[in-house]
């Protein structure tokens, strides 16, 4: 069993997968370490697939090559990426060559002093300031605000992750850029460190304005699921509570004036929004309630549970629980 995994998503980067591989070869066996380098090809069409099976048939290569159908993003590369690792630690990386391998042994120095994750800071971007970098400020400040844990680089992917991390987490949408977030709700401790970035010099950026949008979106799930995935109702109920009671004060105001003044309340626009607060408070108090009985099934029927144990000590012994360090 290697004590390293090496995961890196490639999509169309022919021109850079043969330099990266030497540099990451390089920067791997000064570790004196055992290891592995898998890549996953996220549907490439410029024959990346072709030229990482032909890396990976090299004698002592060190590496495996996942081929998807087709491209269905980073995140998805990723955690097919730590599927298919082995190492108690799995370090992530670009290959457009923009994250340098030789940056590695200082992350994972700073693994070693007790930390889960370890996550790379570009703090100084060799990217276009108005489409990528600005953006990205602008994103890291949002999600820090939002997610409680401040990073001022969430979109680097040059990470370390101890296994016993992304074990307990599951990726889709957009979401692997919101790992350190996700891991934190589970108690891992996450720390970043500055490292070089290049600019690009051989292909073009997946990344653009558009997944701006994209971010804001998943950042409304990261929410819920850091807040809310083990108590919906909370969310839902309080929500229905609070529709339900400005529904309600609505239709009291509006029978007192009936009642005791005489007003005519047939025809005024009040009389029907109160009506439809208070409906559409029953059915967030409903969405709530089923959602709450989902969250027991899916915990029950899978045999899994809403925490996550480090270690435990009895009689003076200390017992590791699934890994931990």
């Amino acid at each position: 069993m290697p004590e390293l995994s090496v995961v890196i998503p490639v999509y169309n980067e022919k021109d850079n997968l043969e330099e990266l591989y030497l540099r990451l070869k390089e920067a791997m066996e000064g570790l004196k370490k055992d290891y592995e380098i898998i890549f996953v090809d996220d549907g490439s069409t410029d024959g990346s697939a072709e030229l990482l099976d032909h890396i990976a048939s090299k004698p002592g290569s060190r590496v495996t090559v996942v081929h998807f159908r087709r491209n269905f993003g980073q995140t998805a590369a990723l955690d097919a990426g730590f599927r298919q690792s082995k190492g108690q630690v799995i370090i992530t990386l670009d290959a457009d060559l923009q994250n340098d391998p030789a940056d590695i042994p200082r992350l994972l120095e700073k693994l070693e002093e007790g930390y889960d994750i370890v996550s790379g800071w570009r703090r100084d971007r060799k990217d276009d300031f108005v489409k990528r970098t600005l953006p990205s400020r602008v994103a890291n400040w949002l999600i820090s605000k939002v997610t409680g844990i401040y990073l001022h680089d969430y979109g680097c992917t040059l990470k370390c992750y101890r296994r016993e991390v992304v074990e307990h987490l599951t990726l889709y949408g957009e979401l692997h850029r919101f790992l350190p977030a996700l891991a934190s709700h589970i108690g891992a401790r996450v720390v970043e460190v500055p490292v070089t970035h290049h600019p690009r010099i051989h292909g073009e950026s997946k990344y653009g304005l558009s997944r701006v949008f994209k971010v804001l979106v998943d950042l409304i799930v990261v929410v819920f699921l850091l807040k809310y995935s083990t108590r919906p109702f909370r969310l839902f109920g309080s929500g229905g509570l609070i529709s339900f009671g400005l529904g309600f004060l609505m239709a009291l105001y509006l029978s007192v004036q009936k009642l005791m003044l005489g007003a005519r309340i047939g025809h005024r626009p009040l009389l029907l929004l109160s009506v439809l607060l208070m409906i559409l408070g029953i059915q967030l108090a409903s969405l709530g309630i089923l959602a709450e009985l989902l969250i027991r099934i899916y915990f029950e029927n899978q045999g899994r549970l809403p925490y996550v144990m480090s270690y435990v000590v009895s009689e003076g012994t200390t017992t590791k629980v699934n890994g931990a360090s």
